[in-house]
């Protein structure tokens, strides 16, 4: 397994289509392909502000998308029907005590796009590795004993770029979210990478900004050497 060399986002002269057989891809927002997701890969691509995507038929492809979606915590939105339940939840929140269930769960989780699941094996077993190296982690909710909800991500050198979330019960992968936030706000974090916009975190505040602005929002904020977890 090599480590991969990745090229810097801010200079790299991204394609517009690649043609694999009878199908073309988009690739504006795709910086290169191939690798091993290793831990030392995922760490440098992560604080690169890159992160790995499978798609099927083409090799590992690695992503800084040309906009990136964010979102601010001062700029969070919650409804008001999320606020009530929110304010009387009887379930219980932890950080990182099964990381390998949250992710499985996640990689199970039905995709409104039709899609099948892009956290393969391959995933699963990677960023397990990464989460015992203390490079990604999880927000579990639970029912009593039961796994009801959660979410997992990256630490990209004090910024949190989150990955996948999950749900058993309604609401609860907002609740891991809202309570992540709380987890990150007396850390110093300010805002969360939440890497493509979906209607779910349009609706809580995200919004989305150029490549070039993320950047150097994740390089202003990674200077500040804040200790997340």
């Amino acid at each position: 397994m090599t480590e991969i060399t990745f090229p810097d986002p801010r200079t790299h002269e991204f394609s517009d289509w690649l043609k694999v057989g009878e199908y073309y891809y988009d690739t504006h927002d795709i910086i290169g392909f191939g690798g091993d997701l290793t831990i030392d890969n995922l760490q440098n691509a992560y604080s690169r502000g890159i992160f790995p995507w499978h798609i099927d038929g083409l090799p590992l492809p690695w992503f800084c998308p040309e906009y990136r979606a964010i979102l601010e915590f001062d700029e969070l939105h919650i409804p008001k029907s999320l606020r009530r339940e929110w304010s009387k939840t009887n379930f219980n929140f932890t950080i990182d005590k099964d990381f390998s269930a949250v992710i499985k769960n996640c990689a199970k989780a039905r995709r409104k796009d039709g899609f099948g699941t892009w956290i393969t094996a391959d995933f699963i077993r990677s960023y397990t590795k990464f989460h015992e190296f203390g490079g990604a982690h999880s927000v579990e909710v639970w029912e009593g004993e039961t796994l009801v909800g959660g979410l997992y991500g990256v630490d990209a050198n004090g910024v949190f770029c989150g990955e996948s979330m999950f749900h058993l019960r309604p609401n609860t992968s907002k609740f891991a979210l809202l309570h992540l936030i709380e987890y990150l706000r007396p850390r110093g974090a300010t805002w969360l990478d939440i890497q493509v916009m979906t209607p779910h975190f349009e609706v809580l505040g995200g919004k989305e900004i150029p490549r070039r602005d993320f950047l150097e929002k994740l390089a202003e904020t990674q200077a500040r050497k804040l200790k997340l977890f």
